[in-house]
């Protein structure tokens, strides 16, 4: 396919299902906390208003959260079908930490989800409202587990190899390794910050269509809160982060900033823009600001960043890739910063809700939280390479031994099944955000008994049927 080998195919198909798979936990982390908070601020107000937004966005909850599961489960496979030799020499840590994930996770979801989704009317308020922290609870200790194995393979430690194969020695050491606490963190928060803009375009979605609604301006003014907070936030943990990079990863960081090399005594520029060229060893096009690549990685000025050339050919990420991804990131971090401001200045001057060309500001934004999300996995796994386990396993010993036609035919299965499958599910989402959170239905459905007539909570008979309105059971 497209002369390429069964190696490169096979890391196509891996990082296409991660693109899609990862969209789905990343809102529902966000969503499954933000309606924590609804809910909290429901039970100590009781202002309808957080109820009816409770219930819109547990419908949308249910939807990603089954979508996550399902893109979650083909991902997991891969790992045997693909990439049986990574499963070999390293599964005696990756399985037991994914076992572990749904031991706690997984269960705690499942144990809890029905309640949260369905048993408003079957338990008490108190107890419902343990239920939905439950379920955020768990969406985050999946987190945990899953970005503990995948940091392991950034910064591995606490094993030895006995035969070729990993053997545990310190499970502390291995959860805990160098890199995991940055980027457990970081990724949650930028869970947070995707799921804050997506329910933000949602609302000035609503806003531009002349819905305005107490609970349309609600979510929006929450939204908007979450972006001017947690927006310096993640990029104060982004430093952290790429220090630690820095320490640990030396290669990715000259890759993420296409520097090839030192001149004795200087300090190392900052290149904004260019085209890395792995053939000619340079940055094409360079745009240089002096001292700032230092200043910024090293925070110092006289401190020189690792150069590309420094590092055999056969250990160099690919520059291209990761220094395009991580701009992207940066860029629509600075994009993020820039509207939380602007909306602290429009709150002033009272005009947040009715001013349209930031509303349109806020809509386009939407998306930009799951596309930074997107760049900044692929600068992360990119910048590994030609790793799958940083200094002890690489990649092209790690795959499968799959000829270029099962693996031609199974990546064209796997476009056309996902998008067919998930292609339907986002219209779905657009259809439920579409029709908007609807006044009262909280308090209908908090009254609702046994036979009578309330607002379901199935996502599926919650989109318009044509008539203006809700299904009703």
């Amino acid at each position: 396919m497209f002369t390429l080998d069964a190696f490169h195919l096979a890391r196509i198909q891996f990082a296409f299902t991660v693109s899609f798979h990862i969209i789905f936990p990343a809102i529902t982390i966000g969503l499954a906390s933000y309606l924590v908070v609804l809910e909290g601020l429901w039970l100590k107000s009781r202002q309808t208003v957080y109820l009816d937004l409770w219930h819109f966005w547990s419908k949308i909850f249910a939807v990603n959260f089954g979508m996550g599961v399902v893109s979650g489960l083909v991902m997991a496979y891969q790992f045997g079908t693909n990439w049986s030799g990574f499963s070999q020499f390293a599964g005696s840590i990756t399985g037991p930490l994914l076992t572990y994930e749904v031991l706690t996770a997984f269960f705690l979801e499942a144990g809890f989800l029905g309640v949260m989704l369905f048993g408003r009317n079957k338990v008490g308020p108190g107890l419902h409202f343990f239920a939905t922290c439950m379920v955020a609870l768990g969406t985050l200790m999946s987190t945990f587990w899953i970005l503990a194995s995948n940091s392991w393979m950034h910064t591995p430690q606490g094993y030895t190899i006995e035969q070729g194969v990993v053997v545990p020695q310190d499970w502390l050491k291995i959860v805990f390794n160098p890199s995991f606490p940055w980027r457990l963190i970081h990724m949650t928060t930028a869970a947070f910050l995707a799921s804050a803009f997506f329910v933000g375009a949602s609302g000035a979605w609503h806003l531009l269509k002349g819905n305005d609604t107490p609970a349309i301006r609600k979510m929006f003014s929450m939204a908007l809160w979450m972006a001017l907070v947690v927006a310096p936030l993640q990029a104060f943990l982004g430093d952290g982060h790429g220090l630690n990079t820095l320490e640990h990863q030396p290669a990715k960081i000259a890759a993420i900033e296409g520097h090839w090399e030192n001149r004795p005594g200087e300090a190392s520029p900052l290149i904004l823009f260019g085209i890395p060229d792995m053939a000619e060893e340079r940055t094409k096009y360079a745009l240089e600001v002096p001292y700032l690549g230092s200043l910024i990685l090293t925070h110092s000025l006289s401190k020189p960043i690792p150069a590309l050339k420094s590092f055999a050919p056969a250990d160099r990420p690919n520059s291209l890739v990761v220094f395009w991804s991580f701009r992207i990131m940066v860029a629509l971090g600075l994009l993020m910063i820039a509207l939380g401001v602007l909306s602290l200045w429009l709150r002033y001057r009272k005009r947040l809700f009715s001013s349209r060309s930031f509303l349109w500001f806020a809509l386009l934004m939407g998306p930009s939280g799951l596309v930074a999300i997107l760049a900044g996995w692929f600068t992360t796994e990119v910048g590994r390479q030609p790793w799958v386990v940083y200094g002890v396993q690489r990649t092209r010993e790690a795959v499968s031994a799959h000829g270029d036609l099962h693996m031609s035919v199974s990546l064209l299965a796997f476009i056309g099944v996902y998008s067919a499958v998930f292609g339907v599910g986002y219209l779905y989402l657009m259809r439920l955000i579409k029709t908007g959170p609807l006044p009262g239905e909280g308090q209908h459905a908090e009254q609702g008994g046994p036979g009578q007539l309330r607002t379901p909570a199935r996502p599926l008979s919650a989109v318009d049927n044509g008539q203006g309105g809700a299904q009703n059971d």
